[in-house]
């Protein structure tokens, strides 16, 4: 029998564990290639024979997105596996009608075939968009099961920006790993979080192999899940945030409503700085597709240290990358703390931007005065610093979930802001723990 012919559209995530877990052995299938978006500097590479098995002896060519239609029409593809994350639904059909007009099946993919079953308990943290807070979260559930005693490792979604053999599977356990792994800003923020507070966590290419490493030291998997992806595992206890600043979306965006319809417990996160009637739609979305779910209310408080420092300046707002871009955030923790401390003024970036961030916002114009923390490789982390370094502000308040002044020379004065989820009353992550404590 002929092979049918597949593509799969990615971002180097998803993409890959699809293929990993249905396409790599099945020789019904022939994955003709990759095509990438949303991620800089991935297209161009192949997925390397190393990690793509027996049937693809010379790796999997990537491509642009941009590259899609003449791929299918090129290699006479038959299926487009639609895998990647975070983006509304329209977008996802506009696709699906580009692929449909040249002939081809478009596809999505299922938890049945690409979930993992471990063989210890596993907590997925997910969430309906990028920039919910699931990073806080995710720091509160290991928190409380470590305190229960359990070793807690926790399992990273993946960002291989990298040499891809190299990242088939990562440990990281000491800060020195980061520089060991030639860690990006993005990987840094998701990981050094969890080093500091003594948390084992892995990541990297190939996530079963992943898995069964992890599993040989753990008592619980703990699953940080990356934008609104589905878990790669198959979760004990589904754990899903969601965001009353950006209401509507939870069922709007691809796969967001679907972890929404499969959560166990839905957090209701930054309560303290949304509109009642925002938080009110956002509860009647969760009792409208999941009216049996746990619902845990909860708020993410600013610490600053020398707050007062804010008062009266001008200052320059660098706040997460990815929340900014396609979580498509307005505003994060840096703005909330400078309205919150008497900032004069935010200073607009886009007048000093050099390099890679200048393309960054051509891309996404609508992210405004505020400066995403790009940091997908060495090129655009000196174009970061010099964006900073070249802007007129008095001080620059820095957003993101890692001190930036630790890989970039700020020579300004700077300020970090640190959040960490605050649980509301009851119910809480204790009581939906209490198994697994």
């Amino acid at each position: 029998m002929a092979r049918t012919k597949v593509l799969i559209m990615g971002a180097a995530g998803r993409d890959f564990h699809n293929f990993n877990t249905f396409y790599r052995d099945n020789e019904q299938y022939e994955v003709v290639a990759f095509t990438a978006t949303q991620i800089p500097d991935i297209d161009g590479r192949k997925y390397p024979a190393e990690l793509a098995g027996k049937l693809y002896p010379n790796g999997i060519e990537i491509h642009a997105e941009e590259d899609l239609l003449d791929l299918i029409k090129k290699h006479n593809i038959e299926e487009v596996v639609f895998c990647y994350s975070d983006v509304p639904y329209d977008y996802v059909m506009s696709k699906s009608a580009l692929v449909n007009a040249v002939g081809a099946d478009f596809k999505f993919m299922g938890p049945a075939r690409t979930m993992i079953k471990s063989t210890k308990p596993v907590v997925s943290i997910c969430a309906v968009r990028t920039g919910c807070g699931k990073s806080q979260t995710t720091r509160s559930v290991s928190k409380m099961l470590k305190d229960a005693g359990k070793k807690v490792v926790a399992i990273r979604h993946p960002m291989p920006y990298g040499n891809l053999v190299e990242q088939k599977v990562q440990r990281f356990a000491e800060l020195s790993d980061l520089d060991k792994h030639k860690c990006t800003i993005e990987e840094r923020e998701e990981y050094e979080p969890h080093i500091v507070s003594g948390t084992i966590i892995y990541a990297g290419v190939d996530y079963e192999a992943i898995l069964r490493e992890a599993e040989k030291e753990a008592d619980v998997i703990l699953w940080d899940g990356g934008n609104n992806d589905l878990s790669f595992y198959k979760p004990d206890l589904h754990i899903v945030v969601v965001d009353p600043h950006r209401p509507g979306d939870e069922l709007y965006y691809y796969p967001g409503e679907a972890n929404l319809r499969m959560a166990d417990v839905v957090v209701i996160n930054k309560i303290e700085t949304a509109e009642p009637d925002n938080i009110l739609e956002v509860r009647e979305s969760i009792m409208e597709v999941n009216p049996n779910a746990m619902v845990i209310d909860g708020a993410s408080p600013i610490f600053v240290d020398d707050y007062e420092q804010i008062r009266g300046k001008r200052v320059l707002v660098v706040e997460d990358g990815p929340t900014l871009t396609h979580g498509e955030m307005e505003y994060g923790a840096g703005v909330v703390a400078a309205e919150k401390f008497g900032a004069a003024e935010l200073v607009d970036p886009r007048p000093f931007t050099v390099g890679t961030i200048t393309e960054t916002f051509k891309k996404y114009p609508e992210i405004g005065t505020l400066l995403p923390a790009m940091g997908y490789g060495d090129q655009q982390l000196k174009d970061l610093e010099a964006t900073i370094n070249k802007s007129d502000a008095d001080l620059v308040i820095i957003g993101t979930p890692i001190d930036l002044r630790k890989i970039i020379k700020i020579d300004k004065p700077a300020l970090r802001v640190y959040y960490e989820l605050q649980e509301i009353g009851k119910p809480d992550l204790s009581d939906a723990l209490k198994k697994f404590l």
